[in-house]
């Protein structure tokens, strides 16, 4: 088979059709780099290049959807995750305050110009998917660390759904203005509450589900959207129904089933096959291996080769 460009290995392994080789990528924090629109274009930018990757997904700082809604973190000094000083909702009461926010202001105005800066960095040789989080995810941010919302939403269910809708609101514009910018497709991420370590299926189709759908079905249009479920134990069997063209998770983690389980549950294409919590003590022949296992075990159709 010749040679296909990026973006026609990308639309062709989402599509199911025969590639010259699964499309490859990797993404992840540089915590001291992502904190303006143009440091984090530019080490997006280098990654890119320096590695060659087939396609980009966004990476910004995992805080900034919980900034926007007024949570404070203390910028690191070292390669570290954010400190979290204040959260924008403390008590089960605190769940009626939460208002949409402007889509196009503030924090979120900040990463679509990065989104800009690098589809310009790219000039249209590959695709640029942008990172959103879950409503549910975003929600849970604003109490707190991990569980803090599940206590909450016990105390007050109607806050919470209030709270939800309105985050809701906000981030289905946002996704929807990460498209006019010129995204190929969003990485849509529940984090953690897709996993039964801190969630239940219950839990997830009361608060998770009904909000997902509502962010997807405004994006739906967009070739190139992905669930990323997260974590181990996660409950990614509950979310194959999702408008999305690929998914993404932990596949060699703990309790979470193998791309090609998943595979054979969906028309969909998979993302993964590189062991994520292990890669930076991986040297390149043994990522190189699992990159083989995998597509040997997986097939080298529907699959994008990422940790």
């Amino acid at each position: 088979m010749a040679a296909m460009t990026k973006k026609e290995r990308v639309r062709a392994a989402l599509a199911g059709a025969p590639v010259d080789r699964p499309p490859v990528s990797m993404w992840g924090h540089d915590y001291l780099r992502e904190w303006s629109p143009r440091e984090l274009a530019d080490v997006t930018l280098e990654q890119y290049h320096a590695f060659g990757w087939d396609f980009i997904k966004l990476n910004p700082r995992a805080s900034y959807f919980a900034e926007a809604w007024g949570n404070g973190y203390q910028r690191p000094a070292e390669p570290r995750h954010p400190e979290l000083l204040s959260v924008a909702v403390q008590e089960a009461s605190g769940l009626d305050s939460i208002r949409p926010v402007d889509p196009r202001g503030g924090v979120f105005a900040e990463h679509l110009e990065a989104l800009r800066l690098v589809l310009n960095g790219v000039a249209g040789e590959a695709d640029v998917i942008h990172t959103i989080f879950s409503p549910l995810s975003v929600t849970a941010q604003l109490c707190g660390l991990r569980k803090e919302f599940a206590g909450l939403a016990a105390q007050n269910p109607a806050g919470a759904h209030a709270a939800l809708a309105a985050v809701t609101v906000t981030l289905a514009a946002y996704a929807r203005a990460a498209l006019e910018a010129g995204a190929a497709g969003i990485f849509f991420a529940p984090l953690a509450w897709a996993s039964q370590d801190i969630s239940s299926p219950d839990f997830y189709r009361e608060f998770g589900r009904p909000y997902d759908l509502q962010v997807l079905a405004g994006v739906r249009e967009a070739p190139f959207n992905v669930l990323h479920v997260c974590r181990n134990n996660n409950m990614i069997g509950l979310l194959l129904d999702y408008p999305v063209a690929a998914f993404n998770w932990a596949d060699h983690g703990p309790g979470n089933p193998s791309l090609a389980a998943v595979k054979a549950q969906t028309t969909k294409a998979v993302m993964g096959g590189v062991d994520q919590a292990a890669l930076a003590t991986m040297n390149a022949s043994e990522v190189a291996a699992q990159v083989r296992e995998a597509v040997a075990t997986a097939g080298p159709d529907r699959l994008l080769v990422t940790a």
